[in-house]
């Protein structure tokens, strides 16, 4: 094969100080396949919240489902899908998250600085979507020490019906690391997106794929750094390695592109 041929361009990471718009534009269309940006908070604020967040206890997802075992503070709606819909015990998880964070005491909501920032240069701001005109959860802090299996994520997929009370164009994750370990813990992200007979590689109740499912498609890996965010297109099969030598807690959610060029998150 040409060498020329051996590496998509559009497919890679770009660094950037800020979320520019046209980055933005670049991942929804499919142009570049992650936007870092390192030192999105600061030392300062990242030792607030992680501070805050190591006096109380994780849960974890639904261990049937997850495993190796992650731990979270905060909501998912990943565990609350319920026939192809959002369960009703959904709303009420939300409404104990948004007390536990608030039970912090931090000098100012994360989620809410995440979103600032990430929207800096949008015309429009970034906000948390709604479902059946309720606003769903802020985001989660996350710590997958033992890493997340193979897998992607795609709510148009995974839920019946409107998701969202608005028309999605597409769909972003957003990590902001507040600690990394000593060693492993990159995100690992193939040119690999869904396709029925991957399933063949999926084990019965698991959210995950074995990585047989990505074969030998192209792949780029992201190490982790303190401060660091990143939004990435997860329709991409990816992963998270395992770590070793401290923890690797981000804040994380999901965001969706509206028709009208507004992003909307969800925990």
């Amino acid at each position: 094969m040409d060498p020329a041929y051996d590496h998509d361009p559009f497919f890679e990471p770009v660094i950037a100080d800020r979320f520019e718009r046209r980055l933005i534009a670049d991942l929804a269309a499919g142009r570049c396949a992650a936007i870092r940006v390192p030192g999105f908070f600061s030392p300062d604020e990242c030792a607030l919240v992680l501070d805050a967040l190591l006096k109380v206890e994780f849960a974890t997802y639904g261990r049937q489902r997850v495993r190796p075992e992650v731990m979270r503070f905060g909501v998912g709606v990943s565990d609350y899908r319920k026939n192809g819909t959002i369960s009703d015990d959904y709303w009420t998880a939300v409404d104990e998250s948004r007390r536990a964070w608030d039970d912090l005491k931090l000098p100012f909501d994360p989620f809410e600085l995440c979103r600032s920032r990430l929207g800096a240069e949008l015309p429009q701001p970034v906000e948390v979507a709604r479902h059946g005109g309720r606003p769903m959860g802020a985001g989660v802090a996350r710590e997958p020490n033992q890493g997340f299996l193979v897998h992607f994520d795609d709510a148009q997929r995974e839920f019946s019906g409107p998701f969202l009370d608005a028309d999605i164009i597409c769909q972003f994750a957003f990590n902001l690391y507040l600690s990394v370990p000593d060693e492993g813990g990159e995100t690992v992200v193939w040119r690999h997106r869904w396709h029925p007979a991957d399933d063949k590689h999926k084990p019965a109740g698991s959210y995950g794929f074995e990585e047989s499912v990505v074969g030998d498609a192209e792949s780029f890996h992201m190490r982790p750094r303190t401060g660091e965010a990143v939004l990435l297109d997860p329709r991409n099969f990816h992963a998270v390695r395992p770590s070793n030598g401290g923890r690797r807690i981000a804040l994380g959610f999901s965001v969706s592109m509206a028709d009208t060029g507004q992003l909307l998150t969800w925990g």
